[in-house]
């Protein structure tokens, strides 16, 4: 435990030691106060809560994810630091453990900065502020399953810009999955089981309940699931690295 706190925090440090950490941060809450209070109408909606804040959140993880964890393998392989990695001593799970929470810590350090947001809709009205939590407890949530697919999809690849297009296709590909005219594709041919199993994988269904206060345990149990898959994912595509 004491290494992969270890590895964590020197991760996480890493990410501010160049200025693409302060970047992507500025970038994220610039984007989410413009997608709030102008393309989601806030103060024209004149409702107190955060549903046009959060409404943008898939979208904005969609591409500010994947230019975060694009580098996390590629990198280490191009560099060819991962054997010095692998010659610490600590496991490949640890070590893969390790990268993805000093990511998900820096994610959850982005997404507290947008704190003023909630700070303005208490002052103008009487939220529920029980929702709201909940709503940032889904985006963090979300996060993390936005953080493994793009850590497994770096492992795949020296190349940090390919890591950073399978990352964004791969998670379209989840954002879509409940959007009527991908399930109604299924629904020509398929079963109508199959079509309703692949939009139950849609990260802006399970997201969308949770931001409405509903804490559904499906819905933890969906992306706790997707975490656990893609960085499983990920140790099985390393392995198969160290193999060639």
């Amino acid at each position: 435990m004491k290494n992969l706190w270890s590895l964590s925090k020197r991760e996480l440090a890493s990410y501010f030691a160049t200025p693409v950490a302060y970047v992507f941060i500025v970038i994220f809450l610039l984007l989410a106060g413009f997608l709030t209070f102008q393309v989601g109408g806030f103060y024209q909606r004149e409702q107190a809560d955060l549903v046009p804040f959060f409404t943008w959140h898939p979208w904005l993880y969609l591409f500010l994810v994947p230019a975060v964890t694009m580098r996390l393998w590629a990198e280490e392989r191009k560099t060819g630091t991962i054997e010095l990695l692998m010659t610490l001593p600590i496991t490949l799970p640890q070590a893969i453990l390790g990268k993805f929470l000093a990511a998900w810590l820096f994610a959850l350090v982005a997404l507290v900065l947008t704190f003023p947001i909630w700070i303005t809709v208490n002052a103008l009205g009487d939220p529920d502020n029980g929702a709201i939590a909940a709503g940032y407890f889904g985006s963090f949530l979300m996060a993390g399953g936005f953080l493994a697919i793009g850590s497994a999809t770096s492992a795949i690849t020296r190349n940090q810009v390919i890591a950073f297009v399978l990352s964004v296709v791969i998670c379209f590909a989840f954002l879509l999955a409940s959007f009527p005219g991908f399930t109604e594709f299924f629904e020509g041919w398929a079963p109508e089981v199959i079509s309703e199993a692949i939009g139950s994988f849609s990260f802006s269904t399970h997201f969308d309940a949770i931001s409405k206060g509903v804490l559904d345990l499906r819905d933890l149990v969906f992306f706790g699931s997707v975490i656990a898959f893609f960085l499983f994912l990920n140790a099985l595509i390393l392995e198969a690295k160290k193999a060639e």
